[in-house]
């Protein structure tokens, strides 16, 4: 399966937290996705990327944080974020690029 352009646009980028990288030692890896791709539509673009089976997706949206810098209020944005698991034998390198 190749990858498209909407796949691309669906993946934003990897998450490299030190709680995402204990993850992938259970076949686990976090990506930051587009807030309106719908799960199938993860699985999809994860499957073309990087040539793995994908056996599931769980996904959360992270509300942004209001911060103050020097007195002005800000606000990140709001993420959505994707754990996908692997089936037995696939891994993912996140150390190379797509």
């Amino acid at each position: 399966m190749s990858a498209s352009a909407k796949d691309y646009s669906i993946i934003l980028s990897p998450v490299i937290t030190e709680k995402a990288t204990n993850l992938t030692g259970n076949r686990q890896y976090s990506f930051r996705v587009a807030k309106d791709a719908a799960k199938p539509e993860i699985k999809t673009a994860v499957e073309a990327l990087f040539n793995v089976k994908v056996t599931a997706v769980n996904t959360h949206n992270r509300l942004g944080k209001t911060k103050r810098f020097r007195g002005r209020v800000g606000y990140r944005s709001d993420t959505k974020i994707a754990i996908v698991s692997l089936a037995e034998g696939n891994t993912i390198d996140m150390q190379t690029g797509v």
